[in-house]
C-alpha cells in the first residue's frame, strides 16, 4: 500500500534550499519516491490546527520504504542542508 511523505516547509535561505532540492530528488527517486506536489499553488480552506506554508508530497511504495529513505545514509547529509535553510513539519501517512 502506498505511503505519503508530506512536508510543510518555511524556507529561510532560498538559494541554499535549491541545493537541497537538487540533491534530495534523486535520493527520493532511488527509494521509489514520486513527487506528487512540490510547493505549487495552494488554497487553505480551514486552519484550526495548522497553517501550511509550502507543501511537498511524495508517494512511496509503502511506509517502510519511506522510512528507509528518511533514515538513509544517503539522505542524512542532505537533510542537514534542509534543516539549516528551512523549518519543516515532516510527516508520513499510510495510503488507502
Amino acid at each position: 500500500m502506498a505511503a505519503y511523505l508530506i512536508v510543510d516547509t518555511k524556507i529561510s535561505n532560498p538559494e541554499e534550499y535549491e541545493t537541497y532540492k537538487a540533491q534530495a530528488r534523486p535520493i527520493a527517486e532511488k527509494f521509489g519516491g514520486i513527487y506528487r506536489a512540490r510547493g505549487g499553488d495552494m488554497d487553505t480552506f480551514e486552519s484550526d490546527l495548522w497553517t501550511p506554508t509550502r507543501i511537498v508530497m511524495l508517494e512511496f511504495p509503502d511506509m517502510q520504504t519511506a522510512r528507509d529513505f528518511v533514515n538513509s545514509e544517503e539522505y542524512a547529509p542532505v537533510k542537514k542542508i534542509r534543516r539549516a535553510n528551512a523549518e519543516c513539519t515532516f510527516l508520513l501517512v499510510d495510503g488507502i
